[in-house]
Parts: structure tokens; sequence; C-alpha cells
């Protein structure tokens, strides 16, 4: 069982035996107060302030928004605009000066015996440490905790696929850390009152599959379900067709066929919160591509790209492309100054220099055979490029998940998915 469509890129998963090592906070970290889908984070601290390592110093700003903790103690030198990485523009940012002593609140992990606390508190306690969804969507992981009360939910899928290319981070955490992975299944599972978990591999992570397989033996309700490595295989819509053989309906979402889908990490996120009482302030990321110093490492939220760089002293000779995140759905950096969110799963250095240079549609129809979610790319490019916005509107643009299978494989190179979004963010601005 599968979805329909999807591609099979060259995997270029040489980072996947490369054990998880720790890179030090640098001087300066560059903290966004959009680190989520939602509404922008309020500063709750001022420039001059002296800030711990895991205080809170942004507050959420409503229910679709998230709170933003300090990665390291030292002080507020500013609050500013800079350019930030996914959103491609300026954005504010509270920058922090390291002081290098490491001084910490005190982390107390109240909820350790999570099964005798009310789901509310909890779900509370999830939405102060600043958990968002770190496969890439960074959605306020509270609010998916807590769907209306008509929707039932009956499974839990733990998502890891980890299908772009060059990305080993969910692969190293399964490995590494598959205790708290399950316990953080767990978690969520008595939140939502979910009948069962399923852990989700693509075949090829063979270890994190013996690794999962091993711990699952005897937990009750959950079970492992190993599918065919095939991109999108991780985006939600297409991991339960692929899993439980349901479809989400048009503009609808996994609760509505009575399914939460949480990335790996997430899950291992929410454990550090629950169990231990740390709120999220650093992440597992994967740097690779054509550099020597390839691996997968834990990284306070706020480094900057050029700080990894000299820290790790990656030679960038050559480097013709920065992106942040996999090179399917990632976004290209104009500067090594912009820095690590919650949602970065890993950086990319590129030789390739590519052709921004395209040609008409010449009407092949492989982009329609290879779209998971079986729209027609090839007349929703041409519409935009004619900015024929009613026609546009027709062919279920919004659909459209921006997973890059038709940019991928068109033979005339169109840039598909930048015009999606462009139309998108367009027609978003007129209502």
């Amino acid at each position: 069982m599968s979805f329909y469509g999807g591609i099979h890129p060259k995997d270029n998963k040489k980072s996947k035996y490369y054990r998880i090592e720790n890179i030090a906070a640098p001087q300066f970290l560059y903290l966004y107060l959009q680190q989520h889908t939602g509404k922008i984070s309020v500063p709750l601290v001022n420039v001059g302030d002296y800030v711990l390592r895991g205080q809170k110093i942004a507050e959420a700003d409503g229910l679709i928004s998230s709170t933003l903790h300090s990665p390291v103690s030292g002080k507020v030198k500013e609050i500013k605009e800079i350019m930030h990485p996914t959103l491609c523009k300026k954005s504010p940012a509270i920058i922090i000066e390291n002081d290098g002593k490491n001084t910490s609140v005190e982390f107390i992990p109240k909820y350790k015996d999570y099964h005798r606390f009310p789901k509310d508190e909890i779900i509370t306690y999830i939405k102060e440490s600043g958990i968002v969804g770190l496969g890439g969507a960074m959605f306020p992981t509270h609010v998916k905790l807590n769907p209306p009360k008509d929707k039932i939910i009956d499974y839990v899928i733990a998502n890891g696929c980890e299908c772009e290319p060059y990305l080993t981070v969910d692969d190293r955490v399964m490995q590494e850390y598959y205790d708290e992975v399950i316990e953080g299944l767990k978690i969520v599972m008595y939140i939502v009152d979910a009948m069962k978990g399923i852990v989700v591999i693509e075949d090829n992570k063979k270890e994190a599959i013996y690794k999962i397989k091993q711990k699952i033996e005897k937990v009750p309700n959950v079970e492992l379900k190993v599918v065919k490595t095939k991109y999108p295989q991780g985006a939600e819509k297409q991991l339960i067709k692929s899993v439980l053989n349901k479809e989400v309906p048009s503009g609808g979402l996994p609760m509505d066929v009575g399914v939460l889908v949480h990335n790996v990490s997430t899950l291992f996120a929410i454990y550090n919160c629950v169990i231990k009482g740390i709120p999220l302030m650093e992440r597992v990321i994967t740097l690779s591509g054509d550099i020597s110093r390839i691996g997968n490492f834990i990284v306070p939220i706020g480094t900057s790209i050029k700080d990894i760089v000299r820290f790790l002293n990656i030679d960038i000779k050559g480097i013709n492309k920065v992106i942040m995140g996999g090179p399917m759905m990632g976004v290209a950096q104009e500067s090594l100054d912009v820095s690590v969110i919650k949602g970065t799963s890993g950086i990319l250095f590129l030789k390739t220099n590519y052709d921004s240079n395209y040609f008409q549609c010449v009407r092949c129809g492989k982009c329609v055979s290879v779209c998971p979610m079986r729209l027609m790319p090839n007349f929703l490019s041409i519409y935009i490029e004619h900015k024929k916005w009613e026609k546009v509107k027709k062919y279920s643009l919004y659909d459209c998940i921006e997973c890059g299978c038709c940019s991928y494989i068109c033979i005339a190179k169109r840039p598909i998915v930048a015009q999606i979004k462009y139309a998108k963010e367009f027609l978003r601005s007129q209502n």
C-alpha cells in the first residue's frame, strides 16, 4: 500500500553513520520571534537585561503562537530586525551575548508521572516550553494536542520517514534516543486518548528499524510499520494513506480521519519537556553536502550558519548554494549570517550552481504523474505565469503541499513550486 505519485531522488544520506555531536554555543545568538507557524511571539525582555539558560524570553501571542527560551545565559544586546532564513525578509529577533557561564534556571520535572496529571495541564506546560513541529512545518504542538471535542483521535503516528535527500536527523534520533521517542509517543497517546501508536520508518533506515523494533516489543498498543522509500513519504497526508489507507479530505486535517502525526524529533522534545522539565532550546540538525565535515549535531537555537562553519572549521571554498532544510523543500540562503530556528532540520552546502533559466511547458504530463496530491501542476504553472487567477483557484492551488516533485521532474526546468508559493501569497493578500 502506498500513495499516488512521488519520486525517487538520489538519497545522499552520507551522514547517517555519524553519531550526534554537540556544537558549543557561540558568543552571540540570534533568536527570531517568528520560530513557528502563526502569530509572532512577544518579547518579555529588554535590551540590557540579564537572562538565564532556559529562561522564557518571549511569550506566545494567542493560540497559534509559541514561546521562546534562551539557550544560554548572558545579556540582551539588541532587539532588532534581521534577515529570516525561511521568511526571506527581515524579522524581529532578540540578540543575546553569551557570557559562557551557562547559568541555568532550575529545570523541575514536575510531570514525570504524567498519567497522574490532568491532560489540559500537560498541554499548557508543553505550550510554555515552546515546542513546535520539528519536521519543518513548525506548527505549535500544543494546538495539535488539543483537537476539537468532536474529533476523536484513534491513532498517533510517529513520523520517522525523513524522505528528504541528505537529511539524517530523525534517523539518528531514532537510533540514539529510541527510549525517549517512544516515551514521547506514549505521552501524546495519553493526552489525546489514542488507542494505538504507530512508528513509521522508511525501509532504507535499517538501524533505526532494528532499534525501534527492539524497544517496542513489550510496549502495549504501539507498533512499527516499515514503508517503501519514496518521496514525499513523510508528508502527513501521504503517510496516512500509506499506513492506514485513509484519505484526508481536501482542505482537511489528519484529525478529520482520526489521526495525529508527530515527527520523531518533536516527540523527543516532548519527552524532554514533560519528563525532564527542559524547554525547547536546541535541536539536532544535519550538516551535509559538498564539504568534508558532515554529520549530525545538537545546535543551540539562534546559532548562525557562520558560527557553525567557524566552529567546525568547514571549508566552503567553491560552495555556490547553502540550503536550510532539504534540497526538495528547503530554502536557499543569501547569507551565512542567518541562524538556526526550531524548524531547521539541516544545512546543506552544495557546489552545484543551478541554472535559473526555464522554458515553455512541453505538455509531457510528467508533473501530473508524480504529484502526490493528484493536482495538475502544468496548468497551475501556466495560469500563474499568465496571471489567470480565477483559473488558478479552480485547479486546487491550496491543496498543493509544495513538496517539489513537479519541479524536480520537469524537463523544461519550470519553477512550478516557486510559482505556486507566489500565487498563494498573492491571492491571500487580495482577500
